[in-house]
């Protein structure tokens, strides 16, 4: 089989893992890399390709799907799953990713198999997308094909249809790779060929394996979205160096490293095994940190830290700039039900506070069950619990980043032009004497 085929074969095996399985895409990449895994036995360009070729799917599945409806007579079965996402595939090399005409029809057809009945359906639906696709795809709403209806409009209800557009526009453009530096920023952007965002955190293109660049090796760095790693300095900015905090849901460690560089770190997670990478992580960094593998809903520190980091885990749709699955595994009970173990975190995390304590909620959701809604909910049963708002200056001073209430509240179409960033939420509290 010829490295095309195989790379082809290898993202219509992605797909169907996430679309007909319900499986992360980071997951099944894992998975196929595993020995003997469809990835493992391709070359490094042929597995970039596939990753990239069932990402750009998951991104655009909306606006493939109507093109490719367009050139049908009638709708597929829903039986014909294989045959719709060969189609999404063919469809994304001619219209989003400037395959040549004849590789990607021919590449896309052999998929099928000798035997098939549907190749000579796929081949000319396929060659009419050749002749008429960039016009079909031109006239259509990418930002609303591409989003749920459900999710859509949550934001539309939360932020205005314009912002609702505007979040929507940003999932559409190809992620950044964003990185953390211990210090001189300025000159590991040199290094790395990144700009400096507002922030400190380093932004550069996408590409090459992350392993092999400047100053990984030597623990100078970690990647982590310019969003994600605001809520650590809001906690780290309200205490005295060297005091003792707590990192809850720490996996994958990206805020247990931004606070290991400065305090005494616990970081808690219910997952022993990730919980190993992030130990593994913090000793290329240089950094440390005790891990506990626990049920952070059940777990009480032995001494009371000064400050607890909760990133609680959420539905995640504030990362579909990297993470496009988001999209359609994602459903509206996740949120109702990631809420109520969100409340039940929160009250945990109160309970490590002494008087004066700080703790920082965040969660990598634009939903507002997941975030000020949970927030509100738990100063209505605290009142010894008092929001200390965010500063401007804390945030770069990006004023749009800080809620009305004093919270902060990053959007993908934030920071639009410098490539956006994740859907961040995060509210700071103190627990008075």
């Amino acid at each position: 089989m010829a490295s095309g085929k195989k790379s082809r074969a290898a993202a219509l095996a992605l797909l169907e893992a996430v679309l007909e399985r319900h499986q992360a895409l980071d997951d099944a990449v894992a998975s196929a890399l595993e020995d003997g895994g469809r990835l493992a036995r391709l070359e490094a360009r042929d597995r970039a390709f596939a990753r990239l070729l069932a990402s750009t799917v998951l991104r655009h599945l909306g606006q493939l799907d109507e093109v490719i409806g367009r050139c049908l007579e009638r709708p597929l079965g829903k039986r014909l799953s294989r045959l719709r996402n060969t189609l999404r595939l063919g469809a994304a090399q001619i219209l989003l990713l400037d395959t040549p005409a004849h590789a990607a029809v021919d590449g896309t057809v052999r998929l099928l198999g000798a035997k098939s009945p549907f190749r000579g359906l796929v081949n000319a639906v396929l060659r009419r997308l050749v002749r008429e696709g960039e016009g079909l795809l031109a006239d259509l709403d990418g930002a609303r094909l591409n989003t749920p209806k459900w999710l859509w409009q949550s934001w539309c209800a939360a932020y205005g249809e314009a912002t609702a557009r505007a979040i929507a526009s940003a999932h559409l453009a190809d992620p950044t790779l964003d990185i953390s530096v211990k210090h001189d920023a300025a000159g590991w952007a040199r290094r790395l060929d990144a700009v400096v965002l507002p922030g400190g955190s380093l932004r550069r293109a996408l590409g090459g394996r992350i392993e092999e660049l400047p100053g990984f090796n030597e623990g100078a760095w970690w990647v982590q979205d310019a969003a994600a790693a605001l809520p650590a300095k809001l906690l780290t900015a309200v205490l005295e160096p060297g005091q003792a905090v707590v990192d809850l849901c720490a996996a994958p460690g990206g805020k247990t490293a931004q606070l290991a560089l400065s305090q005494a770190v616990t970081a808690v997670d219910l997952a022993a095994k990730r919980l190993e990478t992030l130990a593994a992580n913090l000793q290329r960094l240089g950094l440390e940190a005790q891990t506990v593998a626990a049920d952070v809903a059940a777990w009480q520190p032995a001494e009371t830290p000064a400050g607890v980091l909760l990133d609680a885990p959420c539905s995640a749709t504030g990362t579909m700039r990297r993470h496009p699955d988001v999209a359609h595994l994602k459903r509206p009970g996740d949120v109702v039900r990631l809420a109520e173990l969100q409340a039940r975190l929160l009250e945990a995390a109160v309970a490590m506070l002494g008087p004066g304590g700080v703790l920082v909620y965040c969660v990598c959701s634009p939903q507002p069950a997941e975030g000020p809604e949970r927030v509100a909910a738990l100063l209505a049963d605290h009142p010894e619990l008092q929001r200390q708002p965010i500063a401007a200056a804390e945030v770069a001073g990006l004023s749009e980043l800080i809620s009305p209430e004093g919270d902060l509240r990053t959007l993908p179409c934030h920071l639009a032009e410098q490539g956006g960033l994740d859907g961040f939420y995060a509210a700071r509290l103190r627990r008075q004497g």
